[in-house]
């Protein structure tokens, strides 16, 4: 184990700006000090493995030898983080595997129609196996260069990489410009027919919930980076990321928690329950008050409480499952949710990946019973989703891991950026009301769009 202090930085994304450009590098971002919601952010950069996943084959860059793969990705990524390091450190990540297991990787895990077109030829999983990482922790002001040091070069670099991250940065932000109208992949009239066949389906009893979103885009020129610091501005979160990936960029900026293990205890944090914030505060708290005792809403949590406490338990001690927080309340920049919490003990026999692949992709972005939900999504949404509902993800060389779930995401491909957003859609939902919360989920990304800076020539 070896670990170096550095100068605090108050915010890491100057810390992360000296890598921003390099391929394979990526910010795991807590919105600190935008918010104080979370206390860590993890910098890598420079993986000694990338693995890569179209359909069926995984490219995997080991080292510079190029291999090719039909095993399965997520046994693939398990052999590659092989044994676990019991060397506790105290520190959330000193290695391992860090990047996104997008929504489409679902296929690999069942069997569902092909109809949805596939427009974002972005690797179904983008992981990168990185043998040191830079930790800011925001309660105590510190950051560390740690390294399990699996591999022989790490120490040979290791001053080169204290002094790149002791060193102010000269990098100048380059910034970007959108450059058409935003639009989405559905009109009006189209939502509202998709809703009612979702109705249709509840009402002959083939599922209690679906998830129903429509994907926007817009064409895109100028720096990922520079967007991705302006949407921190406009909606940070505590499970926010930037990746800097070769295929394309992914700017996330989610405030849901997908699964994380720390030993062998497990978290979950679903959010069901949307409602838009408002300027007044009077208003304001009058919209959370009514959020909070909404039945609707509590009816829609309840029910992806009652699916992930289904799903983790198959990784988790017998009668270890629990539910600490129901319908708690938490509020970001343009909207509140309704977000529980469910907690449970990590089997003996079961790692961190096991239990991933029990649970993906997250309840609260598919519906009730999951695969049935998932088939109509398919049938319904006109394009794949890609990374969104998706997760990225950083599982430690100790067994470690946390996730977010990819919502308030953007995905950079070619020349656009893309994002989706939607919401549960059960017995009591209005249509007018689902598509207007299908917006105000899209607000802080569509105020992105507002706020573009221009590109140097």
């Amino acid at each position: 184990m070896k670990v170096s202090e550095l100068p605090y930085q108050r915010d890491a994304a100057e810390l992360f700006s000296r890598v921003a450009d390099e391929p394979w590098s990526m910010f795991l971002d807590s919105g600190y000090p935008k918010i104080d919601m979370g206390r860590y952010d993890i910098i890598v950069a420079r993986p000694v493995i990338t693995l890569e996943t179209y359909g069926d084959t995984t490219h995997i860059n080991d080292n510079g030898n190029k291999l090719v793969s039909t095993e399965d990705p997520l046994l693939l990524l398990k052999q590659y983080l092989g044994d676990i390091d019991n060397n506790l450190s105290g520190l959330p990540f000193c290695g391992g595997a860090v990047g996104y297991i997008a929504y489409d990787l679902g296929r690999r895990l069942e069997t569902l129609p092909e109809t949805a077109v596939q427009d974002i030829a972005m690797p179904e999983m983008a992981v990168g196996i990185y043998d040191w990482s830079l930790i800011i922790d925001h309660h105590l002001r510190r950051v560390w260069l740690a390294s399990f040091c699996r591999f022989d070069n790490t120490s040979s670099i290791w001053q080169e990489l204290h002094d790149l991250f002791a060193t102010p940065s000269a990098t100048e932000e380059t910034g970007f410009r959108i450059t058409s109208d935003v639009k989405s992949n559905m009109t009006r009239e189209e939502y509202g027919q998709a809703f009612n066949k979702i109705k249709q389906y509840i009402r002959d009893g083939d599922c209690y919930q679906v998830n129903l979103s429509q994907r926007f885009s817009a064409d895109f020129e100028g720096n990922t980076w520079s967007a991705y610091l302006q949407l921190r501005n406009v909606n940070p979160a505590p499970y926010a990321a930037y990746l800097n990936l070769p295929s394309g960029a992914v700017l996330s900026s989610s405030p849901e928690r997908f699964l994380r293990v720390s030993g062998n205890q497990v978290e979950t944090k679903p959010i069901k329950g949307t409602i838009r914030r408002s300027v007044f505060a009077y208003e304001d708290k009058e919209l959370a008050v009514c959020l909070l005792e909404s039945e609707k809403d509590r009816a829609e949590n309840l029910m992806i409480v009652d699916l992930l406490r289904n799903d983790i338990s198959k990784s988790c001690e017998a009668g270890s499952v629990v539910v600490p927080k129901l319908f708690a309340l938490e509020t970001y920049a343009t909207v509140h949710h309704l977000v529980s919490t469910i907690t449970g003990r990590l089997a003996k026999n079961k790692h961190a990946l096991d239990l991933f692949r029990g649970c993906f992709p997250g309840g609260s972005i598919t519906g009730a019973p999951k695969l049935r939900s998932m088939e109509i999504i398919e049938e319904l949404e006109p394009h794949r989703r890609s990374i969104y509902c998706g997760s990225i993800i950083h599982i430690g060389f100790d067994g470690n891991m946390d996730s977010n779930i990819c919502i308030r995401t953007l995905t950079k491909y070619k020349d656009k950026l893309y994002f989706n957003a939607g919401g549960g859609i059960v017995w009591d939902s209005r249509v007018d009301a689902e598509y207007k919360e299908c917006f105000d989920k899209a607000a802080a990304m569509l105020q992105l769009f507002k706020q573009d800076k221009p590109a140097c020539p």
